[in-house]
């Protein structure tokens, strides 16, 4: 391929080099230049070398499935700590791990298992699970363990992250080679089955997953030119969801690459509505990046408690609001640019697979439906994977990726043939979402080909069934799924919190879909919940919704 072979960790010393003392990280009372995370990360990436981590084999010949890196699992809360330990292992050609620290005992060890992780850097208070698992990963032999409020004690054979920086001599450390096949590794739990890594280039995941790329489209030739496009940059981004999920350190580095400062909220353990506006405020952030409508309705909400008590936030600074990973509805969109005066939105469509396929941009509460302007790459196959699907066909198809994919997933080669099949000469990536093409050539995206349900022979995505249902004023959130059913084979069913001090039947909620959707999408029966429990990135728990309504 045309363009820069890219190296994340080259970029961001050459960034460092050019402008050293640039604010570059901000947590709490932390404002790190880059002159500061670049020594930091020097540090670290010359501890990660010292205990022997570092490229394994060549990667000439690589099969797709296998790495050619050492890999250092990252089990940490949102801090600084994430961000220097994913750079500080690609200047040390390891391959960060992001370990969901949601996970039960056997979850984690499975992950650090799968990962063959040699290395950890996690936050004290998962030090109690941590030392359950240990005892079954021998592998696991460096641990950095990074202070906090738990008061919980260093674990035995652990050091003390900050202690461990101050103790490196990165005078020592000889720099490795680095290059655009260095790895980038992300696991994907998705919606069904054990997590999965997911194999990059990082050249290719720079250019088709952050879309590093020149105004006009094209890749990047130098360094340099990439540093000169960051000199004046203004960017001040707030990745609100956990750094663990792609999307969250994706708009992370992706700032970083463009020059730009990422902050992180006081309280990033939970999410906070006061305290993300709080951080935009106090460090006036330009973007901040959310998941879908389960980010998007409590931060409304905190936006016009504010209002109402006569402590409106001053948020002026923002000019962009990004979202990605779930479903921000129309409804919620228009009531975002009514409460923010001159927000641009910017649904990004995309997964850990594919990288960003489409991109949706609006501005006026009138284009709210618009549907996703898909990217040179982007495709919609026929259901069988044997051809390109033309559009204004109305045809359903397969949402899939081409030219800068995925090498595949780590140790599955029959995932990994799967998910990444050659379709008219070109390899494709199919993250399991299904789609059709407008005519215009816009992506109708229906939702993930593994939450829909068949419900008398119709096909009903969840996902728009779950936008007409919180539509309804009194809707606070809403998760849908299919149940077992003799008539129907499945039937829809609403999974429904409503709103604060609000009220609504079944019969009205079902009334109000069927004069938004087809009546047979509709749900035969709405279960009433206190909370609708979803993962820390905002992503609906499929598995939990389908016990609340189990016959």
């Amino acid at each position: 391929m045309s363009g820069l072979d890219i190296n994340i960790a080259d970029v961001c010393d050459a960034l460092a080099h050019a402008s050293p003392d640039r604010e570059c990280l901000v947590f709490r009372d932390r404002r790190l230049t880059w002159s500061d995370v670049g020594g930091r990360t020097n540090r670290l990436a010359a501890l990660f070398t010292e205990a022997g981590l570092g490229r394994t084999r060549p990667f000439a010949g690589s099969d797709g499935w296998t790495s050619t890196q050492d890999h250092v699992a990252l089990y940490l809360h949102n801090g600084n700590e994430y961000l220097e330990g994913m750079l500080g292992a690609y200047k040390a050609v390891v391959a960060p791990v992001n370990v969901n620290y949601r996970y039960r005992a056997n979850e984690l060890a499975y992950v650090l298992a799968d990962s063959d992780a040699r290395g950890i850097v996690f936050h004290s208070t998962f030090a109690p699970l941590l030392a359950e698992v240990l005892p079954d990963l021998p592998h696991l032999e460096l641990l950095l363990q990074v202070d906090d409020d738990s008061g919980n004690d260093l674990l035995p054979g652990a050091r003390w992250y900050e202690e461990a920086l101050a103790e490196a001599d990165p005078s020592a450390w000889a720099r490795p080679i680095r290059s655009g096949d260095d790895l980038y590794l992300c696991y994907t739990g998705g919606t069904t089955g054990m997590p999965k890594g997911v194999l990059w280039r990082q050249s290719d995941f720079v250019v088709s997953a952050l879309g590093v790329r020149r105004r006009d489209g094209s890749d990047f030739e130098s360094i340099d030119e990439i540093v000169a496009a960051a000199e004046h940059s203004s960017l001040r981004a707030l990745p609100a969801p956990p750094l663990m999920h792609g999307a969250a350190h994706w708009n992370a580095i992706s700032c970083w690459i463009a020059g730009g400062t990422v902050i992180i909220q006081d309280h990033p353990e939970r999410l906070d509505p006061a305290d993300i506006w709080s951080t935009v405020e106090r460090h006036r952030a330009t973007s901040l990046l959310i998941v879908g409508d389960s980010f998007a309705r409590p931060l409304l909400d905190e936006l016009r408690r504010a209002v109402d008590e006569h402590r409106a936030y001053d948020i002026s600074s923002m000019r962009h609001l990004l979202s990605g990973g779930a479903v921000l509805s129309p409804h919620v969109k228009a009531e975002l640019l009514e409460a923010i005066p001159g927000l641009t939105i910017v649904d990004v469509l995309g997964s850990s697979e594919s990288g960003r396929q489409g991109v949706s941009s609006t501005k006026a509460a009138a284009d709210t439906a618009a549907g996703f302007v898909r990217s040179s790459t982007a495709r919609v196959v026929s259901d069988d994977l044997t051809h390109e699907l033309a559009p204004g066909t109305g045809e359903i198809g397969w949402l899939t990726q081409t030219g800068r994919v995925p090498l595949g997933y780590l140790g599955d080669p029959d995932k990994t043939a799967r998910t990444f099949p050659i379709i008219d000469g070109e390899r494709h990536a199919v993250a399991g979402d299904r789609a059709r093409l407008g005519a215009d050539g816009s992506i109708d995206l229906l939702g993930r080909d593994s939450v829909c349900i068949n419900t008398g022979g119709e096909k009903v995505f969840a996902e728009e069934v779950e936008v007409a249902l919180t539509s309804h004023a009194a809707v606070f959130d809403a998760v849908v799924c299919g149940r077992p059913s003799e008539r129907w084979g499945q039937e829809v069913v609403g999974v429904v919190a409503l709103a604060p001090g609000a009220t609504a039947t079944a019969d009205e909620l079902r009334d109000h879909c069927k004069e938004r959707l087809a009546t047979f999408k509709a749900p035969k029966d709405i279960v009433f919940v206190d909370a609708v429990v979803r993962s820390p990135s905002g992503k609906a728990d499929y598995r939990w919704a389908t016990a609340q309504i189990s016959p």
